[in-house]
């Protein structure tokens, strides 16, 4: 394991940071300075499966220490017991130790390498599948907050990061730090006075490394929150484009970029001039200490005080006193970016999610559909409520529209009863059961979601499909197609439904993935469906489709419309009225009419807007 001259690796950037508007996201462990003997032992249980595999990489470890602590030792019996007194035989001897012990130290070192990667990839898998649940344990309110350039940090470069320290760290600071034992007490052996001669440098290298301890902890945290900006900076503009591109706005995003990029550059720049600092003058200090050693060394060989082959195995020795003293600096310079990335890890593991089912929660069983809030009031920031004590019941097989201006409170009370957010007070239920006190799970798999954009994944246009539904056939796929008019997209399609689908649909109409997000809710046929401004990304002819799309879907459901077009709504059982998080009117839409209040007067301005004009 050689030594660099700094660690601050170009890895996949990534993290929280700077946004394109200029303005700072807050950094998840900002201020927090957990020590690094927690964050390591919080390692523990990743390794524990493979302990065994760990106790012979030890033993291998051992097995390295001693057969690189042989060399010197031999080379004084060569010197001392064959050359000097012309004995041919030790002389052999001493050779084939040597080729034996080279031998020993190379098999078990690959033995010892090959052990410590597996173990450490291992562990490295499963903390990235860990982390991963974790994240999609927590609740939308967090994913919410938190950029997506800071969650993919943390599952690449942050755990990349940890790779030196899992695969070869821990092995590497057993076998330096027994050579580094094993040397002193041979140096002692062999002569203590060269020996305390040797350890006249070791105040100077105490308060080097106190200093480099310190300043290479602060860096390294630097040095992970600022390649948390560039993996922000990046996701959202490159997420963006179409907007960046559509305002002309590519020289600000480039500049953007590049002052997150130079923050990544200057903290990476602080790191490098740590270690080209610290880790020459462990180099000056191990030539001096080997100089002091050499003079008196050489003084006692001319005074016939010492052997020439003690004073050659002494000089070999020291050189191996010194250089795990470099291997472990450099080991502690991998170390600290280390624990700066367990550290950003461990915070999203200390995040606890809101939404976590009570211990021993029972399935939700099989629904009907029926909700009713109960006093319901919510905020998303302590003391500015977004919806104020409402009080509803939707019957089981009713259809629903939620109608207001933007901000009234459509879209929060959705949440609230597909669960995504819990109410600070009040409760949500169905069916008469309170949705916190049963398992989150049995309720997501009798809710369907169609979102304002019909969200793709990667993939098949069938995986799309049975995305709901994993186990559906291609029968009941092709007629949730037809049933909501998107047959005709297989048409279109070459490979019909194997056809590959990019990432968010690209290559698809809006009206398309609209349609095919429609087919996906049929697919996974749930009790209660909500759609959330389904219509509204798309143009006039399309929506015909759409609305077409929702009266097979709607059938025989409990259903919960958001929509901004009052047209989509107009058929709805019960169209309820919201207004700054309170329900205002609620009725039919002619009932509405005839009242003419907050929703005639809705109807009548989006009535108005979307009358041809005269020219």
């Amino acid at each position: 394991m050689g030594t660099r001259a700094g660690t601050g690796r170009m890895g996949l950037p990534g993290g929280g940071g700077r946004r394109l508007g200029g303005a700072h996201a807050e950094d998840d462990m900002e201020g927090i300075d957990h020590p690094s003997g927690r964050q390591l032992r919080r390692l523990i249980p990743y390794a524990r499966p493979y302990r065994g595999r760990i106790i012979v990489a030890l033993v291998l470890t051992v097995v390295v220490a001693a057969a690189g602590l042989a060399g010197p030792a031999l080379a004084q019996i060569g010197i001392d017991k064959g050359i000097t007194v012309g004995n041919e035989e030790v002389l052999l001897l001493t050779v084939a130790a040597f080729v034996v012990a080279g031998l020993v130290g190379w098999a078990a070192g690959y033995a010892q390498n090959f052990l410590s990667s597996w173990i450490g990839e291992r562990m490295l898998y499963d903390l990235r599948v860990k982390l991963f649940s974790h994240f999609m344990a927590l609740e939308l309110g967090y994913h919410e907050r938190s950029p997506t350039g800071r969650s993919v940090s943390r599952l690449t470069s942050d755990i990349e990061q940890l790779n030196d320290l899992v695969t070869d760290g821990f092995t590497s600071v057993v076998v330096n730090g027994l050579t580094f034992i094993g040397v002193i007490v041979i140096l002692f052996v062999y002569d203590w006075r060269l020996a305390l001669l040797s350890f006249a440098v070791f105040p100077f290298l105490a308060l080097g490394t106190a200093w480099f301890r310190v300043n290479s902890a602060r860096a390294y945290r630097r040095t992970r929150e600022s390649v948390a900006n560039v993996l922000t900076v990046l996701q959202e503009n490159l997420a963006g484009v179409r907007v960046v591109q559509g305002f002309g706005r590519q020289a600000p995003a480039r500049e953007a970029f590049r002052r997150a990029n130079a923050d990544y550059r200057e903290a990476n720049m602080q790191t490098i001039r740590l270690s080209a600092t610290y880790f020459p003058g462990i180099e000056l200090l191990s030539g001096i200490g080997l100089a002091v050693v050499l003079w008196f060394g050489a003084i006692g060989v001319l005074d016939h005080q010492i052997e020439i082959g003690v004073m050659v195995a002494f000089i070999g020795y020291l050189a191996n006193f010194f250089d795990p003293i470099q291997q472990l600096s450099q080991i502690y310079d991998d170390f600290q970016s280390s624990m700066a990335a367990l550290e950003k890890i461990h915070s999203v593991f200390d995040t606890t999610p809101k939404l976590a089912d009570p211990p021993g929660a029972p399935e939700l069983p099989p629904v009907a559909g029926a909700v009713d809030l109960d006093h319901v009031t919510f905020s998303y920031v302590p003391e500015h409520p977004v919806i104020h004590d409402v009080t509803l019941h939707i019957d089981a097989g009713e259809t629903v529209a939620l109608v207001g201006a933007t901000g009234a409170g459509k879209s929060t009370l959705a949440k609230l009863i597909a669960r995504l957010y819990d109410p600070q007070t009040g409760s949500v239920r169905i069916d008469g059961h309170e949705l916190r006190s049963v398992r989150l799970g049995s309720l997501r798999e009798q809710l369907g979601i169609v979102p304002q954009e019909g969200h793709l994944f990667a993939g098949t246009l069938r995986d799309n499909l049975i995305f709901g539904h994993p186990g559906a056939d291609d029968q009941r796929i092709t007629d949730a197609l037809v049933a909501v008019g998107g047959d005709d997209i297989l048409e279109t399609l070459p490979d019909g439904l194997d056809t590959v689908v990019n990432e968010r649909g690209s290559g698809l109409s809006a009206g398309q993935r609209q349609l095919i997000a429609f087919a996906r809710a049929l697919v996974a046929d749930p009790r209660l469906l909500i759609l959330d401004e389904a219509t509204s990304s798309v143009d006039i002819r399309s929506e015909q489709r759409i609305e077409h799309a929702m009266n097979v879907l709607l059938e025989g459901r409990t259903s919960i419309l958001i929509a901004h077009r009052l047209s989509t709504i107009r058929n709805a059982d019960r169209i309820v009225v919201l207004d700054h998080g309170r329900v205002v009117e609620q009725g039919s839409h002619e009932d509405l009419l005839d009242q003419d209040g907050r929703y005639a007067h809705l109807y009548g301005d989006w009535h108005e807007a979307t009358q041809p004009m005269d020219f």
